[in-house]
């Protein structure tokens, strides 16, 4: 079985693992066993995924909201 703790790779190394996952899995041929390792790894690798742009999305609407309220008082001078 796959380790259930979070990987600790970055967005791309989670990313290259999840689409080799899937590969393996399309692929066919492994046990059950190995197959819901697979499953049970690549469901871990998609939700860091998530998790990783979803952060980006926050950072980047926080520096938007913090721009623009910049922009709002700089056009009010």
């Amino acid at each position: 079985m796959t380790d259930p703790e979070p990987t600790g790779l970055t967005y791309e190394q989670a990313r290259e693992e999840l689409v080799s996952v899937v590969q393996r899995l399309e692929a066919g041929g492994g046990t059950l066993e190995e197959t819901l390792a697979l499953w049970e790894r690549g469901e871990l690798l998609a939700t860091e995924c998530q998790g990783w742009l979803d952060g980006a999305r926050k950072r980047l609407e926080r520096a938007e909201s913090e721009s623009g309220s910049g922009d709002a008082a700089s056009a009010e001078d």
